[in-house]
Parts: C-alpha cells; sequence; structure tokens
C-alpha cells in the first residue's frame, strides 16, 4: 500500500529545468517556493499527444494562479535538453511554444518515485497533480490514468478552497459560504 502524502511535509527535491520561454537552463528546489503555494504536476513524457493540451491550458492559466500566490511547476522523466526541445518546437508541430513556468527534469525518476506516481515497468509518471502550501506541506493530490487530461479549472478552484481555510463542501468557489462544524 503505498505510503499517505497529504497533511505531511512534501518530498523534498531538486531538479534541472527548461526555463519556460525556451531560452536555457535552471534549477528549482522545493525550498524556492517557501512562502508560496506550490501546483507540482507530472506528467508521462514530453512529445506525447495528451501532455501537451495539460501543459498549455495550465500556461494559459499561469497569471491566474499567480494572483493567488501560486507557482506552477511541471515534471516528467525527460532531460532538461527534451523539455528546451519540445517548447521550442512549433505547436503545429506537436510542440508546446512558450510556456509560463519551467519544465523540471527527472531522469533519475526519484522525484516521481518519492511521490508515489512512478510506474516503475515503464520508467514514467502517472498524471500526478499535487498542491503543496507555503509551509511546504502537502495539501492536495490527484493521481489518474496518463490517457485523461486533468482540468485546470477543478485544481485553480481546490486552491482556493484550501487557501479560503474553511470547510468547503462539492462545488465551493472563492465567494460560497463555508460549512460549519456543529
Amino acid at each position: 500500500m503505498a505510503e499517505r502524502l497529504v497533511g505531511k511535509p512534501a518530498p523534498d527535491f531538486t531538479l534541472e529545468t527548461a526555463l519556460g520561454d525556451g531560452s536555457d537552463f535552471g534549477k528549482v528546489s522545493l525550498s524556492d517556493y517557501k512562502g508560496k503555494w506550490l501546483v507540482l504536476f507530472f506528467y508521462p513524457l514530453d512529445f506525447t499527444f495528451v501532455c501537451p493540451t495539460e501543459i498549455t491550458a495550465i500556461s494559459d492559466a499561469a497569471e491566474q494562479f499567480k494572483a493567488v500566490n501560486a507557482e506552477i511547476l511541471g515534471v516528467s522523466v525527460d532531460s532538461k535538453h527534451s523539455h528546451r526541445a519540445w517548447i521550442n518546437t512549433p505547436v503545429d508541430q506537436n510542440g508546446l511554444g512558450k510556456l509560463n513556468f519551467p519544465l523540471g527534469a527527472d531522469i533519475t525518476k526519484s522525484v516521481a518515485r518519492d511521490y508515489g506516481i512512478l510506474i516503475e515497468e515503464e520508467g514514467i509518471a502517472l498524471r500526478g497533480l499535487f498542491i503543496i502550501n507555503p509551509e511546504g506541506e502537502l495539501q492536495y493530490q490527484v493521481v489518474h490514468h496518463n490517457n485523461v487530461g486533468r482540468s485546470v479549472e477543478e485544481t485553480y478552484r481546490v486552491l482556493e478552497a484550501l487557501q479560503s481555510g474553511g470547510l468547503c463542501p462539492i462545488g465551493w468557489k472563492k465567494g460560497d459560504k463555508h460549512l460549519v462544524a456543529k
């Protein structure tokens, strides 16, 4: 049985990255996000078919996330060079185009393994999405089959619900009332 991560300190990481504008490489660690919310998402591989639909949709919403003190980091088991090539490949040629966040290279697969989403026999990650609070505690995770893309709107809704600090019923949105414990 997989170890529970939600409610515990998020597994630490340091990753090389391809910058979202495709111009260069960088490095990022969990500690770089201290004081901010982090939406950390894993996808299986670069140059695939479902992944660009998710990655570009999240990129399009990046300013919305930044407005509520949240950063975004995408990760796969590909190299930083593959990430950069994919960012610099035109969208009409199965590329991503410029992104509003970096892509992390988990070439050793250690981060996907630490987050419990590595498919060992295939050497790729499941579609795992994690929301980590400013103190570094994992607050939310969703993991599902690689054939189905995730919802940016639901991720944002959950982030706002977590930030609200209250008891949020199904479908809760910012401005809705919280539940009152009786």
